[in-house]
């Protein structure tokens, strides 16, 4: 599979990576730092920056990665992971997730991997926000505080 990883102050560099071995990675739910091997024994640490799937069947066409650079404070996206059953389900209301990320800058030492929501609280009705996200201090936000994440609606 064709991809990019970019970064600042660097150039663009095109890659070929083993579309196998990329979505096992994917279906293990991992994300955060990848450690690319180039060819000549190089290592690259990279976060997944954006995938492009076929409009049809869903396959994987091509990836961006951005380049970690130490010293460098990176913006990505965090994936947000929604934990618990929501109250609002028992009596027939609908887990409707709007965003399932959360946009961020720090330095690479300080981003977490993903970000954790407990929603087994949320009853019908209940929205929960990028604001009631509970991240490190070393973490700046830079989506919107009212951009809405997940929600429990009647059906």
């Amino acid at each position: 599979m064709p991809g990019v990883v970019f970064g600042k102050n660097v150039d663009n560099e095109i890659i070929h990576i083993s579309t196998k071995q990329f979505e096992k990675w994917l279906k293990q739910g991992a994300s955060g730092f990848i450690e690319l091997e180039m060819q000549g024994g190089r290592t690259m640490t990279v976060l997944l920056e954006e995938l492009q799937r076929h409009p049809v069947t869903g396959a994987l066409v091509h990836v961006d990665f951005q380049l970690v650079q130490t010293g460098e404070i990176i913006r990505t996206k965090l994936g947000v992971k929604f934990i618990g059953t929501p109250i609002g389900t028992k009596t027939g209301g609908v887990v409707q997730i709007q965003d399932p990320y959360v946009e961020v800058e720090a330095f690479p030492k300080d981003l977490p991997s993903t970000v954790e929501m407990d929603i087994s609280a949320m009853e019908i009705g209940d929205t929960r926000y990028v604001k009631d996200l509970n991240l490190p201090p070393e973490v700046t936000v830079i989506s919107g505080d009212n951009e809405l994440l997940v929600s429990v609606s009647t059906p």
